[in-house]
């Protein structure tokens, strides 16, 4: 009896054990992550964003815990302060686009105009150039065919970065097309973003190694080194051909810009550029080179002699942003065209999820008597999104913005245009993560045909649209239901 006793007591006390060193390292973990949230709370605070953002960063990680650090660790840390690139590396970058921009003659700079240019030159280098010709695209089956058929007269480079690069029949055409360049001779170099090609497999890639291309990922996201970055993507589609043909817009490589989906067709626009702007989509790809390779690529040969016969008025400068400029350089541009308008604004994006510039812009240029017009897709292919930009939608209409929903599919253009004298095409998105985190580049054309040809294009777009006002009881919508759209809306940065 007593041995049973002693025996029992003997497991009690193991017991009592255990339960103290459970109860200390729960204490342990709560301290430990105390301290974690505390850390992060003050570099949030230290970050010093707009107080908006910093109380919702700051409620996260107070109301979701555990959660709320992940959230923070993927989509919340600010990057911008960081330099990817050295200023030497970018002066050696910019130094041949200098050169060619110094040797244009007659280069006339339109008065109106020259705040806005200026704004870009001084705070992104983004110099403007003059003698272009330029044909725009508003469908995969007139872009992929000339895109195949420049690619196709190469003799010396192909420059090619892209979001997305499916692998499917459209993207293996194209990537046919590279190697059997590559097997000639010629130099060719792609840069696909990490993220946005996820899903295609890694086969894809190694049989454009394999077969001479030089291809990188722009910033891997390779875990945990580079997890923090996975919020940060090169959404730029560009391409440059021996320095003559830029390619710029919204289109990347896929079957769904030609055979669409099983829900609706794609609409998007891009640009063919020969001239003087073929520079700046140059030097905006050498620029991401160097990022994803360390090569600094300088020779006259990437910037070769604009052909004599091209000669006109077109001027354009390619501007760049990234969440490692200063200032958000698209965005800023955006506001001034809108603040600086007199008779109109016609705008086009598939997500509309404004910043708070924009979204003041957008109200003021309207309560001013602007004829403010934003084309959307009546349904998005990212129902958060929708949602999301429902409360927008009609903050904007009360101000007197005119919106349009476009209904013959999903319009996927990222274009503006405004007074006939200066409008751009690209890749940004009139959303958070376009303005603020993304790699973005646009086109920017000052003078009346560029503008005049891009209005004709949003005019076209508009006919096969709904005004707002036609969608039944879009602001009469039930209580849960704008509820929920009010709750996403606070995801807008995340979307």
């Amino acid at each position: 009896m007593a041995a049973v006793v002693a025996n029992s007591q003997a497991d009690w006390f193991q017991i009592e054990r255990q339960l103290e060193r459970m109860v200390y390292l729960h204490w342990m973990i709560l301290a430990v992550y105390v301290v974690v949230i505390v850390a992060t709370m003050t570099a949030v605070l230290m970050d010093n964003r707009q107080p908006v953002k910093t109380m919702a960063w700051l409620m996260v990680l107070v109301f979701l815990p555990v959660v709320g650090i992940v959230l923070y660790f993927f989509f919340g840390q600010n990057i911008r302060k960081e330099r990817m690139i050295s200023q030497r590396s970018m002066d050696q970058l910019t130094k041949r686009s200098m050169l060619e921009f110094a040797e244009q003659q007659n280069l006339h700079i339109p008065e109106n105009q020259l705040p806005l240019m200026r704004l870009f030159a001084n705070q992104n280098f983004a110099l403007p150039f003059k003698d272009n010709n330029v044909e725009i695209y508003t469908s995969g089956y007139e872009f992929f065919p000339a895109l195949l058929a420049d690619i196709a007269r190469a003799v010396h480079h192909i420059h090619l970065s892209t979001y997305i690069i499916e692998d499917d029949p459209l993207g293996n055409l194209v990537a046919d097309a590279l190697i059997a360049k590559a097997r000639e001779g010629v130099e060719v170099r792609l840069i696909y973003d990490d993220v946005g090609c996820w899903r295609v497999r890694d086969s894809f890639f190694e049989r454009l190694r394999d077969n001479g291309l030089d291809v990188h990922s722009f910033m891997p996201v390779k875990f945990p080194a580079f997890t923090s970055k996975v919020n940060y993507r090169n959404h730029r589609k560009l391409c440059v051909v021996d320095g003559r043909v830029g390619f710029i817009g919204g289109m990347n490589i896929a079957m769904r810009y030609v055979k669409g989906t099983r829900r609706y067709a794609w609409r998007d626009t891009h640009l063919r550029i020969e001239g003087g702007g073929v520079y700046a989509i140059q030097r905006t790809f050498l620029v991401d080179w160097y990022f994803v390779d360390r090569t600094l690529l300088t020779k006259r040969l990437y910037y070769p002699d604009v052909s004599p016969t091209i000669n006109n008025d077109c001027l354009m400068q390619v501007v760049t942003s990234s969440p490692v400029t200063p200032w958000p350089d698209i965005m800023q541009g955006y506001v001034r065209i809108l603040l600086q308008a007199k008779y109109y604004v016609y705008m086009e994006t598939p997500y509309f999820l404004p910043t708070e510039p924009i979204l003041f812009a957008m109200r003021t240029a309207a309560l001013g008597g602007v004829d403010v017009r934003l084309m959307i897709p009546l349904h998005s292919d990212a129902k958060l999104v929708e949602w999301a930009s429902r409360s927008y939608v009609l903050e904007t209409i009360e101000a007197g913005v005119k919106i349009y929903f476009y209904e013959a599919g999903f319009n996927h253009s990222k274009f503006l245009v405004s007074d006939d004298t200066v409008a751009t095409c690209g890749s940004t998105n009139v959303d958070f993560r376009s303005f603020e985190n993304n790699f973005e580049a646009n086109a920017f054309f000052y003078g009346k045909e560029m503008a005049l040809r891009l209005k004709t294009v949003f005019l076209d777009d508009q006919q096969h649209c709904q005004l707002i006002e036609e969608v039944t009881d879009i602001s009469h919508r039930p209580f849960l239901t704008r509820l929920w759209e009010s709750l996403v809306r606070l995801l807008s940065p995340l979307l």
